[in-house]
Parts: structure tokens; sequence; C-alpha cells
């Protein structure tokens, strides 16, 4: 008997029991939707991570201040014999990191000085405003950030400590409404005092329990003047590496001259440097993790489908006991048998398989938990062939059980 006759013969059998075989394509059609939407849920969540942290600036290393407790004498109070170290970061460290010759990778600087409980009013509106920061111009740049209506600040109002201010996209809202670009040119007041907003900045979005929004940009002597003080200290400084291929060699530059410049080491620094690169990573890890652990949730389910398609096959091949019989009998071979089966549960499977595809691809159209699912093109093949390989693994048992009938047996089962 030609491998034709024998799908044939498998058709004629799926065809013969319609819903029964539906049922049995439903198994493989959840397993396979849930591992497209799932992986797509994980590469979506993935995505969504890299785009915020893009979004909060590019090539970024944020250099912070830190306490921390080692042996070795230097500035510092001692403490049951250890010394705790007390981080300074001045105008002249964030001056000595655009050094192009000790620091070459290095492609521009910001200074910050933060304050806190800072609350903007206009008119009747008010707004507690969650990030307050004295900067300097190039902060624009290093942070990705772009005005939406109006202008950024200029160096010349750094040098003249202007009153003005870049407000986020949720302080304006807040305060002016949803016209937010009508707050360019009004005059604000923070905590009392009287500021002109020169621009009103591109919404970021929200990321998780932080707003980036949510923040309001002066020059930093404006700031050191009306909130800060003029103390030496900094809260931070942010750095842009010249390239992402860079970004290890910016961080070990800042590193050597701050230790130089603080007397410290590897073993007592009293700073800390934030890696942008380094936390896209760490996300990237986690995310494909989760991916992995949702992929093997989806997995399990396939898996029961595929003892379902086996289930039935063996019911198949008790019900039509008498007609393999008959087969044998006027001739057919084991092979003929075997390829019969085998094709009727590789039907079923790449049914269910091509109905859980389409499934998944309209239920990855859709945003799960503020998600944008995105399909990856590999999974949608490597379903297709899974639901394969399920038809042929779970279907060899059941038809190898009916090429092993005798005959003569199979004609006497009632």
């Amino acid at each position: 008997m030609s491998l034709l006759e024998s799908a044939r013969f498998a058709l004629a059998g799926v065809a013969a029991n319609k819903l029964r075989s539906v049922l049995t394509t439903l198994g493989i059609l959840i397993g396979i939707a849930a591992v497209i939407v799932l992986l797509a849920v994980g590469a979506g969540t993935s995505n969504a991570i890299k785009a915020q942290i893009g979004k909060l600036g590019t090539n970024v290393l944020t250099v912070s201040r830190s306490t921390s407790v080692g042996g070795r004498a230097g500035a510092g109070t001692a403490v049951s014999g250890t010394r705790t170290r007390s981080t300074n970061l001045t105008l002249d460290d964030e001056k000595s990191l655009t050094d192009p010759v000790l620091a070459p990778d290095v492609a521009r600087t910001a200074p910050i000085v933060q304050a806190q409980g800072v609350t903007g009013t206009y008119n009747n509106a008010t707004h507690s405003v969650a990030s307050f920061l004295g900067t300097t111009a190039p902060y624009f740049t290093i942070s990705n950030s772009t005005v939406a209506a109006g202008s950024l600040f200029t160096d010349a109002d750094q040098q003249g400590a202007a009153p003005v201010a870049v407000i986020g996209a949720t302080v304006a809202s807040d305060l002016f409404g949803a016209s937010t670009a009508s707050a360019v040119g009004q005059t604000i007041q923070l905590n009392g005092q009287n500021f002109t907003v020169s621009g009103v900045l591109t919404a970021k979005g929200s990321s998780g329990l932080n707003d980036p929004d949510d923040i309001v940009v002066v020059p930093l002597s404006t700031a050191q003047s009306k909130f800060t003080g003029y103390a030496p200290t900094l809260a931070s400084i942010t750095v842009q590496a010249a390239s992402a291929d860079v970004m290890n060699q910016a961080q070990n530059e800042l590193q050597m001259i701050l230790d130089a410049r603080h007397g410290v080491d590897a073993t007592n620094r009293d700073y800390q440097i934030r890696n942008q690169a380094q936390i896209l990573t760490t996300a990237t890890n986690t995310t494909q993790t989760l991916t992995i652990l949702l992929g093997a949730v989806a997995a399990i389910s396939l898996l029961v489908g595929g003892i379902g398609v086996m289930n039935i096959m063996l019911v198949t091949v008790t019900e039509r006991t008498r007609e393999i019989g008959i087969r044998k009998a006027i001739g057919a071979s084991r092979g003929s048998i075997v390829a019969q089966f085998l094709i009727e549960s590789l039907i079923i499977s790449v049914i269910g398989g091509v109905a859980g595809i389409v499934i998944g691809f309209t239920g990855s159209a859709f945003p799960v938990l503020g998600v944008q699912p995105e399909v990856q093109p590999w999974t949608v093949w490597l379903s297709l062939a899974v639901s394969a390989v399920i038809g042929l693994v779970f279907g060899v048992y059941p038809a190898n059980k009916a090429a092993k009938l005798r005959p003569i047996d199979a004609l006497r089962y009632e």
C-alpha cells in the first residue's frame, strides 16, 4: 500500500469522528497558543524595559555619593577601629572627568544637586515635585530629554542664575491641565519663589514606581542660590560615554580619576558608579529567565495535549481492530498500518498547531498587564515543528500496537 493510500485512510479516520478529533486538537491548540503568547509577553517585557532604560539616557554612567566603611586612613570619622568615609563630590570632581587625556572615552558630564520637599504652585493648583534637580545644559543631552514645547535653559541662564525652570509632563498637566504647552512662559512658584517656565519636557512614560515625568530642572547656580546653598557637595555627576562600546572603559577612567582625587582604591571607595549597560544586562537576564519559566509552563500544557493525542489514538486502534484485521488479511503490510495511524496522529497535531499559531498571534495583539507582547518569528516555526513532533512521538505507540495485531485475532474482535 502506498503512502498516499495510507494518508487517504488516515484522513477518513479523522473525518469519521469529527467531534472527537476537534476536541483532541484543542489540547495541542491551547499548548501552542500558550507558548506563543507567553514567549511574546516575555519578549515584550524585555523590549519595554530596554526602551524605558533607554529613555533615561544613552550610554550613561552615574557617579553618586555613598558611605563605605574601611580600615584605611583618610578623611572620615573613626568608628570601632574602622573608618567611615563620606563622599564629597564637587564641581572640581565633575570638571576633572572631562579631561581628554585621562578620560578619552567620556563625551560629556553634568553636575547635579537635588532639593527635597519642593512644591510647585500655579494659581489654585499645587503639585509636590518628586524630583527637583539643579544641573547644567549637557544634562538634557545625556538623559535623552527633549522639549515638547518651549525650550531648554542655556549656559547663559546657568551663568546668570536665571529663575527659569524646565518641567516634566506630569508637573505640567497637574498645574496647567491637559494643555501642557500653555505652561511655557508662565510664572510658577517653587516653594514660594517665582520661576518662569522655559519648556515642557517630552513625556517618557512611567517606569513602575518611578515617574520620570514628575521632574523640575533648573540651572545649577539657581538651585544653589535659592534651594541648596553654595555648599561644594553635589548629589551626583551624570556622565555620558562616547559610545555604547566603551562604557566599561569610560567607567575605568572615572574610577582612576576619582580614586586619585579622593585618595581611595577599589577596597574603600567613597563613591559608587552605576553603569547603564550593566543595569540593562541585569534587566535583560532577568526577563530572559522569566521568559524561560513562562515557556516551561506552556510546554507542560503541550505535554498534556500530546498525552491526549496518544489516548485518543489508542481508543481509535481499539475501535478499528476489525478494520485492521481485514486490511492485514488482504495483504496490508505492517509498515502501511503504522503509516496510517502515524499520519492520522500527525494530522490531528498539525491542525491543532496551525490553529494554535493563529490564536497565539491573535492573543498577542492585545496588551497583557500593560505590556505589548511581541511575537518572535522563531517561536512560530518552533511551535509548528513541536506540534508535528508531538503527533509523531505520541502516535508511535498506538500505531505499533495496531501493526502488531494478528489478523485472525483482529477479525475475531467484537
